[in-house]
């Protein structure tokens, strides 16, 4: 994998690049659709890739092993050919999903002791089986084995967490070393950082994994129930810890206003459920606000979804249709609202790399950090 910086925002850490994969390059900052089991709810692959215009898409280890399972993946060639997505994906390692089971997973140095949310079976994760599940998945980006720390968490814990995510990444890159991708085309393997909110503990967590010769690194542990105003000061002393010529990833980030200051920071990379799951409930973002497209007010609205400006789809529809669709509850209101709001996300990624090459990112971030945001 290659990244190239391009521009660079003089008045913030913001800068445009080009991340280049096997699979194709994609440009920085950008925004990764959640596809957990292999694709994103709601959309076929062809309005992700023409509607939305993806660069780029995510999908989970954790669901994608336990169902079809990876051998059935690796048979068919990889993800790519099983899902017939031919540009770039990133695989988490499952660490977060482990996490989020609570009572039925346990830590252990050596890994993680989990029952399926499915059928109750009984797996074990290890940092080597969450590489070897990753090289067989082909993904182009893959992650590191961690243990996510909750919030709020006692500093002894958030210690102890981070020092067996950094015994993991040791682990991870010497099997990563000794395996090779069984689809024929290159793998990299992202570090994360850890430490909750603790600003010693991030410092020391960034520099270790700055030792590493990555291709890039990614920040975790954040946008967990912290204060919004935690996630920035810990992204950006890590941000200015990790080395400057490599991707920052900043994962599960966030809101459309997250994210810009985020890009502010230097994070490069991002990836949320927020505008496919809240887009699947009714909330929609656009350009001047957000809609709760089931309130009454939208009934007799015949105005476009999104105002002014680039349409997200084909068929630009009408506020009252939407509206009808969701309180008759066809599925149709659910593949409206995700193509809008991740072609709202993809949209509000390349304005943001025009402003930063034309070196107005920072006024522009400003005024629309607080439009974003506003109920409509």
């Amino acid at each position: 994998m290659k990244f190239d910086i391009s521009f660079r925002d003089y008045d913030s850490k913001a800068r445009v690049g080009t991340l280049t994969t096997d699979h194709g390059p994609v440009e920085t900052p950008f925004f990764m659709p959640v596809g957990t089991a292999g694709a994103v709810k709601a959309l076929h692959v062809e309005e992700l890739r023409n509607d939305v215009k993806a660069q780029i898409m995510l999908s989970n280890t954790y669901h994608l092993y336990l169902r079809p399972g990876v051998d059935i993946i690796s048979r068919a060639g990889g993800l790519h050919k099983f899902n017939g997505w031919d540009k770039p994906i990133l695989t988490d390692s499952g660490g977060y999903q482990i996490y989020s089971l609570g009572d039925i997973r346990k830590f252990t140095d050596n890994g993680v002791v989990f029952q399926s949310h499915i059928d109750g079976s009984k797996h074990v994760f290890t940092p080597e089986k969450a590489i070897d599940v990753q090289r067989a998945l082909g993904a182009d980006i893959i992650m590191a084995f961690d243990e996510c720390t909750p919030y709020p968490c006692d500093l002894a814990y958030a210690k102890k967490s981070m020092k067996r995510t950094h015994h993991w990444l040791s682990r991870c890159v010497d099997h990563f070393h000794q395996t090779h991708c069984p689809h024929g085309y290159l793998q990299s393997l992202f570090p994360i950082v850890q430490g909750s909110v603790y600003p010693a503990l991030r410092e020391e967590s960034a520099r270790f994994v700055s030792g590493f010769d990555s291709p890039g690194y990614a920040i975790g542990g954040l946008s967990v129930g912290e204060p919004t105003s935690l996630m920035y000061e810990m992204t950006a002393q890590v941000c200015d810890i990790l080395p400057d010529e490599k991707p920052r990833y900043l994962m599960g980030v966030g809101t459309p206003a997250n994210i810009l200051e985020s890009i502010s920071l230097g994070i490069d990379m991002f990836d949320c459920v927020i505008p496919t799951r809240n887009g699947r409930n009714g909330m929609l973002f656009t350009r001047n606000g957000i809609i709760n497209i089931k309130n009454e007010k939208w009934k007799d609205d015949f105005s476009p979804l999104e105002a002014e400006g680039e349409v997200f789809a084909d068929i630009q529809y009408n506020k009252a249709f939407l509206r009808h669709m969701f309180i008759s509850r066809e599925i149709l209101a659910s593949m409206i609202a995700t193509i809008h709001n991740l072609g709202f996300y993809i949209w509000l990624m390349k304005e943001a790399r025009e402003q930063i090459s034309k070196g107005t990112f920072s006024a522009w971030k400003s005024k629309m950090v607080v439009q974003l945001m506003k109920r409509l």
